[in-house]
């Protein structure tokens, strides 16, 4: 079955597409770099519901001191609005999201990072019972191995979005948990910097998950997801695993031929790869409910740890072309002065601003929609 459009917005978002901007070192507080719309605003409004929720706060135990500290350079934030209200819930291929998720540039630098932290994961593996590799991939999934952390305030982040209602229970719970981890030392209101969304951290955790599986691997006295050392972010991530139920020495699952029993395996794209899942496979997903998100762990554990890349090739897309097809076209497109942004395969919007602008360029319709026809003129 195709994944739904719910489970790839889950999936995507994990891959710091949508959720993360750029990061920078721990403790550089407000950055330069966030884009405007990421930085405070006057908002009256905003303003008595900060006040009208600091007095249910304190109900709830959370100190003057701690209100007083967090929201001291906080404010409304116009562009997590905008992001929260404008997620597409795409209902792209799985190629489409692998090509992301399993990307060369992601497997070697999981290599890498697993070389790094060999001693590491070998200890959290042996603690935890969760593969090194299952840990590594996570890591690679949720903030590319710690390069996009994000920079967002998280605060502000959060108090702009239980603020704005559209899911304003939810986020002010992450904000009431945001508050606690404050109050318990863990970190200080200018390091507590995420996703626009509130996730946090080498393995993006949103509050509430911190209070409840974070740990103090490194026995400094604080669960330090945000540190540029990674360990107690890739603890805590293995102690998420194992408290819902990953069981010590079973695969996750793997791809399987045509011959498998079709009772015994899930296809996610017609005509493409068929996967034998087992119960951590399901364990995965309660990191992130999505197919697609745990097919990419497993795939990209097994590649860190030295496997090839899936050996069933996808079927061509829904305009004929395969993926090979639609590297080319981007690398011909860049070629003719079209910068397409990048050739993985990918059809995203940079490529079809690229498309449109060459057609435009040549008299044509302009569709921004590649086919079969376009890529044999730029051959």
């Amino acid at each position: 079955m195709q994944i739904n459009r719910r489970q790839f917005a889950l999936a995507f978002s994990a891959l710091g597409l949508s959720a993360c901007m750029p990061s920078l070192p721990s403790g550089s507080g407000m950055s330069a770099d966030l884009p405007a719309d990421l930085r405070p605003v006057p908002n009256a409004a905003y303003d008595a519901w900060v006040q009208a929720f600091q007095s249910r706060a304190a109900g709830q135990g959370i100190s003057p001191s701690t209100l007083s500290l967090a929201f001291r350079n906080t404010g409304y934030l116009p562009g997590v609005v905008t992001r929260d209200r404008n997620q597409t819930e795409t209902s792209r291929s799985l190629e489409d999201y692998l090509s992301i998720a399993v990307s060369d540039e992601r497997v070697a630098k999981g290599r890498a990072a697993f070389a790094q932290y060999r001693g590491t994961l070998a200890t959290l593996e042996d603690r935890y019972g969760v593969d090194a590799e299952i840990i590594t991939a996570i890591w690679g999934l949720e903030s590319f191995y710690g390069e996009r952390r994000g920079n967002v305030p998280v605060i502000s982040a959060l108090s702009t979005l239980a603020y704005d209602g559209r899911r304003g229970a939810f986020f002010e719970q992450q904000l009431i948990a945001a508050l606690r981890i404050l109050q318990n030392g863990d970190i200080t209101v200018d390091r507590m910097t995420g996703s626009w969304a509130g996730a946090m951290g080498h393995t993006q955790f949103i509050p509430t998950s911190y209070l409840e599986f974070a740990v103090d691997f490194t026995g400094d006295g604080r669960r330090d997801i945000w540190s540029d050392d990674p360990t107690d972010a890739l603890a805590s991530a293995a102690a998420y695993l194992q408290r819902n139920g990953w069981t010590r020495g079973l695969s996750w699952g793997g791809e399987v031929g045509s011959s498998a029993p079709a009772g015994a395996v899930i296809q996610p794209q017609p005509g493409g790869p068929r996967f034998a899942t087992t119960a951590n496979f399901r364990v995965i997903k309660r990191y992130n409910n999505s197919d697609a998100y745990a097919i990419g762990v497993g795939h990209l554990a097994d590649r860190i740890g030295g496997a090839g890349p899936l050996q069933t090739a996808f079927p061509p897309d829904a305009n004929g072309l395969t993926k090979a097809d639609r590297i080319t076209l981007q690398q011909r497109l860049t070629a003719r002065g079209f910068d397409t942004q990048g050739s993985d395969g990918v059809i995203g919007k940079n490529t079809e601003t690229a498309i449109r602008a060459y057609q435009a360029a040549q008299g044509l319709p302009v569709t921004g929609t590649p086919s079969p026809a376009l890529l044999q003129m730029l051959r």
